[in-house]
Parts: structure tokens; C-alpha cells; sequence
């Protein structure tokens, strides 16, 4: 991708298909990731953004937003942050995926909407998407239905993860409680253990 004349290595420049392709438990046939130090992994296989979100940043842009701008792999409707928990899982295709942290923007977002704040607005909204890990591999397709199989038991929302990684950070129990959650992402329970450990000093 080109940044202001510059040449930018990213995967977040996707096009939509259709054809049936292959999950495996680090991510979808045919997808990469430029810098895997903060990109792919099992905790971060598939990333998916809710499609009623496009109209808040079109409006907000004041400009029509291209499909899979968010370099989603998927993209969903009527599963929004604040109603999809972590450790939820779903069936989709012969695959099951399992929530597995909140989407953190990074700058690559901004440059490729060309848009400076873009990652930050992101992070105030909370519609940042998120990510799934696959428990089972195998094929799905743009038409495969995506079915909620099983509630993680802890009920802790993105919209409430989100909201405590980035507004409430001063909010023990809460942190306490992300940290101690087995099913989020190890990068994400990393980052709240550290903030209990220095809410606690």
C-alpha cells in the first residue's frame, strides 16, 4: 500500500471473495500479516468487524468508507461489542471459532483511511471489532452462516473490556476481573495483570 508516496507493508488491504476457503488455527487461506509481532497468532486467527458500524464513520468521514476498509476478514451483522462476550463461540461453515479480544487499532488503520485520528476515534466509540480464535478448523465461505453455539459463562462483553482497557482504567475489580478471565487473549490478560499490579502498589 502507498502512504503519501511511501511504500507501507500491511495486510490490512483486503478485497471481498466468494470462493470457499480454508481456516486453519492461524488464520484464513490466502490472508497475511505484515508485522507479526502485534498481528496473527491463535489468539488473533480471524478479525471481524459488525457492518452497522460502516454508516456511524461514513457519517463521521463525511465520505462512503470501501468494504473491508477495517481489514476484517469478516464482516458481520447483529454481532455487536456490546452483545458478544469473550469466550463466546460460533459455528462457521464445518469451523468453530471462539472470542478471543477487542480489535486494537493501530496506525496502519489510519493510513490506509487516510484519516490521522482514525485509530483513536476508534478506540473512544469502542467499535473497534474483534477477533476470533478457531477451535476447528476448517472451510467457510462470504455465505456461511455464523451460529452462537455456546455464551461464555462469565457474560464479560467487549463493550465492557473495551471500556475498561481505554476509560476506566482506574477501576481495580474490574481489571482483576479481565486479568483472571482464561478465555481472553494472552496479550490482553498480560496487559491487565500488569495494571493490577500497579493499581495495587
Amino acid at each position: 500500500m502507498k502512504y503519501r508516496g511511501e511504500e507501507l507493508v500491511t495486510g490490512i488491504v483486503k478485497t471481498p471473495v466468494s470462493s470457499l476457503l480454508h481456516l486453519s488455527k492461524l488464520g484464513l487461506e490466502g490472508d497475511g500479516q505484515a508485522d507479526l509481532t502485534v498481528h496473527g497468532g491463535v489468539d488473533k486467527a480471524l478479525c471481524v468487524y459488525p457492518e452497522e458500524h460502516y454508516a456511524y464513520w461514513e457519517e463521521k468521514r463525511g465520505q462512503r468508507i470501501e468494504p473491508v476498509t477495517f481489514g476484517e476478514n469478516l464482516t458481520v451483522r447483529g454481532m455487536l461489542e456490546q452483545d458478544v462476550c469473550i469466550g463466546d463461540i460460533y459455528a462457521i461453515g464445518d469451523a468453530l471459532v471462539q472470542v478471543s479480544q477487542p480489535r486494537q487499532p493501530c496506525h496502519k488503520l489510519a493510513k490506509r483511511m487516510d484519516w490521522p485520528q482514525a485509530a483513536l476515534y476508534v478506540q473512544e466509540t469502542g467499535y473497534t471489532g474483534y477477533y476470533f480464535r478457531v477451535l476447528q478448523e476448517g472451510k467457510i465461505s462470504q455465505t456461511s452462516p455464523i451460529k452462537l453455539v455456546r455464551r461464555d459463562e462469565h457474560g464479560i462483553t467487549l463493550k465492557y473490556a473495551n471500556h475498561t482497557k481505554y476509560h476506566d482504567k482506574k477501576n481495580l475489580e474490574a481489571a482483576r476481573k479481565l486479568a483472571g478471565l482464561e478465555v481472553l487473549s494472552e496479550s490482553w490478560k498480560q496487559s491487565f495483570l500488569k495494571r493490577v499490579a500497579e493499581l495495587e502498589a
